[in-house]
């Protein structure tokens, strides 16, 4: 079984601005609530793995999920895919100007290969956007 979510969310801040936090594997992996760590694996910053804690009963240690951007349309589209053990997952970010700023669209699939992967990101996945939205929100107000 496949989850996938859809979610999009607008802010005061010029495209190039949420490009520059949305393109960046840190910000994305830091807004996750089960990523415990990461690093980055390339100095483009296109690779990265996240270390993730699922609380699930099949799992009991942390996953490394490899992260790559895939695709890189500056300043307005960016698409990731990660793969693991447990689970695939691709994460696609566009940013489309508005009036009063941006509007990211985001779009999250997640395929997993263990049972209670995707119950748990069913349950969880729309919170980890709002997670995101978050961290996007707070990052526009320390740079301002």
């Amino acid at each position: 079984m496949t989850v996938r979510i859809d979610r999009s969310f607008e802010v005061d801040a010029s495209p190039e601005r949420v490009w520059e936090f949305i393109v960046d594997p840190a910000n994305r992996a830091q807004a996750i609530s089960v990523v415990e760590s990461y690093s980055i694996d390339d100095p483009a910053g296109r690779r990265a793995t996240w270390q993730v804690s699922l609380p699930i009963p099949l799992v009991r240690k942390t996953i490394a999920v490899n992260t790559e951007d895939v695709t890189r349309r500056p300043p307005e589209y960016v698409k990731f895919v990660g793969e693991s053990k447990v689970m695939d997952v691709t994460g696609e970010h566009e940013i489309i100007e508005t009036d009063a700023g941006a509007r990211l669209e985001n779009s999250f699939v997640v395929d997993g290969k263990l049972p209670g992967v995707e119950r748990f990101f069913k349950r969880n996945l729309d919170s980890e956007l709002e997670n995101l939205q978050r961290a996007l929100e707070r990052d526009l107000q320390t740079t301002r």
